[in-house]
């Protein structure tokens, strides 16, 4: 269990805000970051950055913090903003249906879209190509990565699997995360080789290392490069929203979409 906390060193301020920064070898045409709690209008429980319309707060703040997130990244359109159920259904943009739509995963072939999934110590999951013409965020909570959304977004990506990049973003670490035995079992039951990534607690809990379960998923479909892991939300509560830690909450978003206008 050594995930090391964010520090300023880890951010880059972009435009009056914070945001985690993929270091990965990503192709040029590809952009990405994670945003941090900093840099928004949101009060309270929320402070300040929070870019989710469904956890309670005022609806000029996130439309605020949306409107500096645009502007921050020079994005070239409005993110499509998920209902995220911990599942496993991964959409495509431009195509989608009602609003907001029913996934916890979304990819894009084509410039100008935004792909964008909320968290708060739930694992953020973004892929590329290394040909620069295919992306992805994933929303992998332990339901999620227990029901295949790895799996899912990285066939929706399609192509050879053995060219695709994984970044991990930031994420509760395995000593903040206490879950009881039937998370255990969800995984080691498919998975047998599962089983280090849980680290015995009190009584019959257990720690588990979403990180390492992660990669586990991406390795059992051909997916080996792989950077990132290295955060804990709940334990560095300057930069990170932690649902964990305090409740109610804000969420970050994790983005990424392939530089051009929309089309």
């Amino acid at each position: 269990m050594n995930n090391k906390t964010a520090s300023p060193s880890d951010l880059e301020w972009q435009s009056g805000l914070p945001v985690v920064v993929p270091d990965w070898p990503a192709p040029p045409g590809v952009r990405a970051c994670t945003t941090t709690r900093q840099g928004g209008v949101s009060r309270d429980g929320m402070e300040s950055l929070n870019l989710s319309a469904g956890v309670g707060d005022v609806a000029e703040a996130v439309a605020e913090n949306r409107r500096r997130l645009l502007h921050a990244q020079d994005l070239p359109t409005d993110p499509v903003w998920l209902e995220q159920v911990h599942g496993d259904r991964v959409l495509h943009l431009p195509d989608h249906g009602r609003q907001p739509p029913q996934a916890d995963g979304v990819w894009t072939d084509r410039p100008g879209h935004v792909c964008a999934v909320l968290t708060a110590d739930c694992l953020p999951v973004l892929l590329c190509s290394r040909e620069g013409d295919r992306v992805a965020s994933v929303h992998a909570g332990w339901r999620g990565l227990a029901e295949g959304v790895i799996e899912a977004a990285v066939t929706a990506l399609g192509g050879a699997r053995a060219d695709l990049l994984a970044w991990l973003g930031p994420a509760i670490s395995q000593d903040a995360f206490e879950v009881g035995p039937e998370v255990r079992r969800a995984f080691v039951r498919d998975d047998p080789g599962a089983a280090p990534c849980f680290q015995a607690g009190q009584g019959d809990r257990w720690h588990a290392d979403l990180y390492a379960l992660a990669r586990r998923r991406l390795a059992r479909v051909d997916v080996h490069e792989v950077w990132g892991g290295h955060w804990c939300t709940a334990g560095q509560s300057q930069w990170f929203y932690s649902h964990r830690r305090d409740g109610v909450c804000g969420r970050m978003a994790s983005l990424i979409w392939l530089a051009g206008e929309a089309g």
